[in-house]
């Protein structure tokens, strides 16, 4: 027998057999007084000797185990120094290759190294101990920190390529490109994600990045597809790519731009051999509006109780209580002291939006009853002679600390003294959110006699409460059936969501609402499948399906998706699967700060937490602006950093300065507005004829008139054309329509309250639909505002009306962006109602005299007590 550092080798007169140490084919049989060798080689011989004595067989499996620990050792060596080349290969790679080390090569070493330490724990067992200083040689080499030298070489490649593609970089867009955007087309990783500040050239990024892979071998043109979110970006970016590549020298080079729709499409075209039917109204956005209010009145007309309850949550539960033991949230008008109430259907001023919610319940049920102040009772029913005494608590229990200490004690003291005698039922906070005080009230009702008489046409007094309207309903379930399906919830999974709530949500509005949820979705899917057809969400996830299940594959080797902050969790995993494979990169593009499409089902997570959808993610940002001069960026970033929940970074501009960035401009009223728009572009007129203003790119001055709604357009002077058109290029567009475009000069003139912000841009009822959402106050409208003050490269101009100051325009003023003014330029001096904190405090004249009150009245009565006239600017009297 012959035992080498590799081999076992038995050779008899009639046979010669050799096993390697590693494998199996050595064993060793003891018997009782004797012991037998197997042998098994790879080419199939075996060798059996037997006749081995004890002490032989224990020194032969002393000398094995010795020759096998040193034959893993030194394969282990081996291992160790083929992986260490292997590492070193990447970093030359990125040297002499020029080519990114990708996440995705970093991780598959990694894990190899992970194996083979795992390899030798089993090594060092006490059985088999390895020789001293074995690992001397490569110890050093193997527990370096690789993925450091690895980023390291990374950035010696960009730093190095940013010299080698200069000419690239310089030729592809009109202008160069920055150093950060270069940046972000020569990072190749697996997945990139770029936060592109407004203005800061994402689609020459975009670009520029598809010339780069085709000219550096890391994609052909066929491989590479743009994602958009609607036909015209689509074709924006097809043709800014195609005049780069011409620019190049290469106009034969065709990448695919589509929307995330066309492309969904085609791959399930591909996959099936025919692409679904898309019916436009489950496309457009107005269209599925529409198409969904023909299937509600459907509903209707076919089921009285769906009708009951449609109509029950609009006028009952439509308006979201606010969270436990807080003041109102959305006062209704303020009383002459200056308290805030809330207006029920039947016009009553309560103090609460608990007992206004239960007052509407009453009114719409058909209950006769008496608000407040009825022997201590919150309600009185009189022809029950059942008294109702409702406490609002917080979640500990406990009265609000907003209300007064006679309040806090008041409920105690009345349960204690006026019950004597009387029928009465007491209901409170949580039984009110969880649904259980409406059982309560309904059953002593009925034991007293009275039976609820549920009547959707019952008459609304003029003066109540506005219920939530038809429209704004279904609204609200067009957009809670893009989540849904986005997020592919079925009625099961929704209803788990709805058991998850907290104790202290208003659980019984949202289990009302996922009711009527259920029936309208399932209108809304059969009226798809009598069309033989598929929404657009519904098509996203079918696409992402068939890649993910292999029943579906693509060329693509880089996807990019542009404007990803508006991306829904529909189209992000479509863009997950896209990338799935080995040896694919995806570039999303992107600013949080400019996500403003919720209600078409963007999810801001998307964004804000990208590597919880991708994984390992490399974030890159572009923070330099070529549009908004460096006051108006500090200004915007200001206002919408407020949102912690937002990704941080700060803007920095190349576009100077011509004159004043941001006005703030106040008229009497809001019919003046449309004059004051003339008088601004009449200014501007003057101030390009004198020279104060330069001609903008087309050599007239571009104006962008800007509204939160498209009725704001009638703000536009009707002859603007004749007046001013030898002068000015001016566009109106709703903000949401205006990402994307820029203008010299911006005016939004509806910055008023109640307008903008729009108090119903986040329904609670959302929240079942959608991951954790982003919970600061009014979180989307800001982004909203943000998305029109960048969309001017000079300035903006914001119109308000006294008394209506949008309080976005009174946070600026307060920060001292801006100084409010009159068109003439004088300061606006005046009083702010410290009750409602939006009208102001003007002077009027009544039967016993002049006096003071809000400018707001009679939605605000608030009076000033012994007020003299001569307290407050008389600049005031001019509203009406």
């Amino acid at each position: 027998m012959h035992l080498d550092d590799a081999h076992l080798t038995a050779i008899t007169p009639t046979a010669r057999c050799s096993v390697p140490l590693a494998s199996e084919g050595v064993r060793l049989d003891q018997g009782w007084l004797w012991a037998s060798l197997h042998l098994h080689s790879e080419d199939g011989r075996e060798l059996s000797l037997a006749g081995l004595s004890r002490r032989d067989a224990h020194q032969l499996q002393q000398l094995l185990d010795q020759a096998r620990a040193n034959a893993r050792q030194v394969h282990r060596q081996a291992a160790m120094r083929a992986w260490i080349d292997a590492a070193d290969a990447l970093c030359d790679q990125a040297v002499q290759q020029r080519r990114w080390i990708s996440h995705e090569q970093q991780l598959a070493l990694l894990q190899q190294r992970q194996a083979i330490d795992a390899q030798q724990q089993a090594l060092r067992a006490p059985s088999s101990p390895l020789p001293a200083g074995a690992d001397a040689s490569c110890a050093e080499d193997w527990q370096a920190d690789w993925p450091a030298l690895w980023e390291q070489a990374n950035q010696h490649l960009a730093g190095a390529e940013l010299v080698h593609s200069r000419a690239l970089f310089e030729q592809v867009e009109s202008r160069p490109l920055s150093e950060e955007q270069a940046r972000a087309v020569i990072c190749f990783d697996n997945r990139v994600q770029v936060v592109a500040a407004a203005g800061s050239g994402k689609t020459s990024t975009m670009v520029a990045k598809a010339a780069y892979a085709i000219e550096r071998g890391i994609a052909q043109p066929g491989q590479i597809v743009m994602l958009a979110f609607n036909k015209e970006a689509a074709n924006e970016l097809q043709q800014r790519a195609q005049r780069a590549f011409a620019r190049l020298g290469q106009p034969h080079w065709q990448v695919q731009a589509a929307t995330f729709h066309a492309l969904g499409l085609q791959i399930i075209g591909q996959a099936r051999g025919r692409r679904p039917h898309v019916p436009a109204w489950a496309i457009d956005a107005q269209a599925g509006v529409e198409k969904l209010a023909e299937l509600v009145d459907t509903l209707k007309d076919r089921s009285e109780d769906f009708r009951t309850r449609w109509d029950m949550f609009r006028l009952v539960f439509g308006h979201a209580l606010p969270a436990p033991g807080t003041a109102l949230d959305h006062a209704d008008g303020h009383d002459r002291d200056g308290q805030p109430y809330a207006r029920t259907l039947r016009g009553e001023q309560l103090r609460s939006q608990e007992q206004c919610l239960i007052a509407n319940w009453l009114f719409y049920n058909g209950v006769d009853y008496q608000c407040a102040g009825a022997a201590g009772a919150d309600f009185h029913y009189p022809q029950a002679g059942l008294y109702h005494a409702h406490l609002q608590l917080d979640a500990d229990g406990q009265r609000p600390l907003h209300f007064s200490a006679r309040e806090q004690s008041l409920d105690w003291q009345h349960l204690g003294q006026h019950r004597q005698g009387k029928a009465w039922l007491e209901t409170d906070s949580q039984q009110l959110r969880s649904g259980q005080a409406f059982h309560m009230m309904a059953n002593a009702l009925q034991a007293a006699g009275i039976e609820l008489d549920p009547h959707p046409d019952r008459e609304l007094p003029a003066d109540g409460q506005a219920p939530l309207s038809d429209d704004a309903l279904i609204a609200l379930m067009r957009c809670f059936i893009t989540h849904a399906k986005s997020n592919a919830l079925d009625r099961a999974a929704l209803q788990q969501r709805l058991s998850a709530l907290p104790g202290d949500d208003f659980a019984e509005r949202h289990r009302r609402f996922l009711e009527l949820a259920g029936s309208v979705i399932q209108a809304w899917d059969e009226a798809l499948a009598a069309e033989h057809g598929i929404d657009f969400e519904d098509m996203l996830n079918q696409a992402a399906t068939l890649l993910e299940s292999g029943q579906a594959s693509t060329p693509w080797t880089l996807v990019m998706a542009d404007e990803f902050q508006d991306a829904s969790r529909a189209r992000a995993r479509l863009c997950r699967a896209l990338a799935a494979a080995p040896h694919r990169y995806l570039f999303a593009v992107g600013d949080d700060w400019q996500s403003i499409n919720r209600f078409a089902g963007a999810d801001i997570s998307v964004m804000t937490r990208f590597a919880d959808y991708f994984g390992h993610g490399r974030v890159l940002q572009l923070q330099r602006t070529f549009r908004c001069p460096q006051a108006l960026c500090d200004v915007a970033s200001r206002f919408v950093s407020k949102n912690p929940a937002q990704l941080t970074k700060q803007v920095h501009s190349s576009t100077p300065e011509h004159g004043p960035v941001l006005q703030a401009v106040q008229v009497a009223r809001r019919e003046q507005l449309a004059d004051a728009v003339g008088q601004l572009l009449t200014r501007l007129v003057m101030q390009l004829r004198s020279g104060q203003q330069a001609p903008g790119r087309a050599g007239k001055l571009q104006v962008f008139v800007l509204g939160r709604y498209n009725h704001e357009r009638t703000c536009i002077p009707a002859d603007w054309q004749a007046r001013f058109g030898a002068w000015l290029e001016l566009r109106f567009a709703t903000i949401h329509r205006s990402k994307g475009a820029e203008a010299d000069v911006v005016i939004v003139p509806g910055l008023l309250a109640g307008s903008f912000p729009s108090q119903r841009a986040d329904d609670p009822a959302l929240a079942l639909a959608m991951p954790d959402g982003d919970t600061f106050p009014l979180a989307e409208e800001r982004r909203l505002f943000y998305v029109a003050l960048t969309r001017a490269r000079r300035q903006v101009v914001l119109l308000s009306v006294q008394g209506r100051n949008s309080p976005f325009l009174d946070e600026l003023v307060a920060d001292g962006a801006v100084q409010l003014t009159q068109l003439d330029g004088q300061a606006v001096n005046e009083q702010r109602c410290p009750a409602c904190g939006t009208g102001v405090l003007i002077l009027r004249s009544g039967p016993f005299g002049e006096f003071h009150s809000c400018s707001s009245y009679p939605r605000c009565a608030y009076k000033p007590a012994q007020a003299r006239a001569s307290t407050y600017p008389h600049s005031a009297q001019a509203l009406p």
